[in-house]
């Protein structure tokens, strides 16, 4: 096997850590809560302190890795990523493990922002869609086994066993990441911009602080308002110094292009939507039905089953078919199995929701596999690292901002109300809208003309006649 198929077993071996991370640490939440005797708000920042983290380094870590060279910065990450997962399962006290889950999510950026980079650098033609295809099927695979071996590890041995199974996977990408990737960089790397680093990670940071202090205190709580107010500032600076800076970390320029644009609403729509919920549907079935982790992870898996089924297909008709028509009608799926799921009551059971897990899990599988290619198609390659840093980044700022936001209605829900069943429909109502408005941007601005020579997806007479 040559040089480029190695590199795709060692990204894939990377993204199937870092998904199958996601799902499995989420069935774990709520034997973490008991163990560790935190509150809902230290649980929300056990996945959010990754997200976060992942969300505010992607850019600069695409352009370092354009800079520094990706495979070594690909490395960097891995040991990072590898080494918090130690930290993580050895943590003994709820902040400790946050700033665990940090750590994770600095490796994790790393991992994520020059993973489709490299994939983007070594494969061409017809090569490319088959590799962003088995990319596809990867990432349906891992959130697929998730819940399941999450459940496992949990209710076998114990949480902290969740974060043990990174070790090997990490270790042996290490060993193959050293041995068989090449080396790649950018022939005019711009320079790292921390101005925009340091005001983005305030921005976020501050942004999801207030949205759990809202959902635990109530918005009347004068902190809240203090962090939107800092939020505001320290985004809207990110944007004048983005605007100002002769090499920023987010080319202003690329919102430009219609179909950077729609691709990027689809990443936050799509995590800030199903994904999001994932943590709420998790909470309601093991403390509010009792079910145990793996009882839940078992229920979890029509969803994660599905959608590795569906992104099977879409990575292979993802050459022939133009991205728009998998990505929007994708999100519609997946607004429409989240509204289907608001028809549980105060005495129905789990099965109520499979019909919406179904619905939705069809409709992520279709969105993951072509989406990536909306951030590295319409740019050159040389610019790939930083372009896939900013579609990585919208997907992380959607599930923090989603979990944020939904815990805040939901608690603002049981207050008012006093019913699960209620405060859930909530929740599914607004995550269906908001991936139902991400689907219909998708429609709207993605275009084939936009990608580049070397992108995945070419232009078709109909589409080129029916997209203005």
């Amino acid at each position: 096997m040559n040089r480029k198929w190695w590199t795709l077993a060692v990204v894939c071996a990377a993204t199937f850590m870092l998904l199958l991370d996601v799902t499995i640490v989420v069935v774990a939440l709520p034997d973490i809560q008991t163990s560790l005797k935190t509150d809902f708000g230290e649980v929300q920042w056990v996945t959010d302190a990754y997200a976060l983290s992942l969300a505010a380094l992607l850019l600069t870590s695409g352009v370092l890795a354009d800079r520094f060279g990706r495979r070594r910065l690909f490395l960097v990450g891995m040991v990072v990523f590898t080494l918090g997962s130690a930290l993580c399962a050895a943590a003994q006290s709820p902040a400790m493990l946050i700033w665990s889950r940090a750590a994770q999510g600095v490796g994790g950026s790393i991992l994520f922002s020059t993973s489709l980079a490299l994939l983007a650098t070594t494969f061409h033609g017809r090569e490319r869609g088959v590799a962003f295809g088995s990319w596809g099927a990867v990432t349906g695979v891992s959130t697929a086994l998730g819940p399941l071996l999450g459940g496992l590890i949990t209710s076998g041995i114990s949480w902290r066993g969740v974060f043990w199974v990174n070790l090997p996977i990490g270790i042996v990408a290490i060993a193959l990441a050293v041995a068989r990737v090449q080396e790649s960089r950018s022939p005019h790397p711009s320079r790292p911009d921390w101005g925009g680093f340091a005001t983005l990670t305030i921005g976020l940071f501050t942004l999801v602080y207030g949205l759990i202090r809202a959902g635990q205190d109530g918005w009347s709580e004068g902190r809240v308002w203090v962090c939107f107010a800092v939020a505001v500032v320290a985004l809207a600076a990110f944007v004048a110094v983005e605007a100002r800076h002769s090499h920023p970390m987010f080319d202003l320029g690329l919102l430009r292009t219609p179909t950077f644009v729609g691709g990027s609403a689809a990443a936050f729509a799509m995590n800030g939507s199903l994904f999001a919920m994932v943590l709420y549907l998790t909470v309601y079935l093991q403390n509010d039905l009792g079910y145990s982790a793996l009882q839940a992870g078992l229920r979890l898996l029509p969803i994660f089953a599905t959608s590795m089924v569906a992104a099977t297909v879409a990575g292979r008709i993802s050459s022939h078919v133009p991205v728009r028509l998998l990505v929007g009608p994708g999100l519609l799926l997946v607004g429409a199995g989240l509204l289907l799921m608001t028809r549980i009551g105060e005495h129905t059971t789990w099965t109520a929701l499979v019909p919406g897990f179904l619905v939705a899990g069809l409709g992520s599988g279709l969105v993951n596999p072509p989406l990536a290619s909306t951030a590295v198609g319409v740019v050159p390659v040389h610019r790939s690292g930083m372009a896939s840093g900013v579609n990585s980044t919208f997907r992380q700022v959607g599930i923090a901002v989603g979990i944020a936001a939904y815990g805040t209605l939901y608690g603002s829900s049981l207050r008012s109300h006093h019913t699960v069943a209620h405060a859930l429909d909530q929740l599914f109502l607004v995550s269906g809208a908001v991936a139902v408005v991400g689907g219909l941007l998708a429609l709207a601005l993605i275009r084939s003309r936009d990608f580049v020579a070397h992108g995945p997806a070419r232009p078709t007479p109909a589409e080129t006649t029916s997209v203005s």
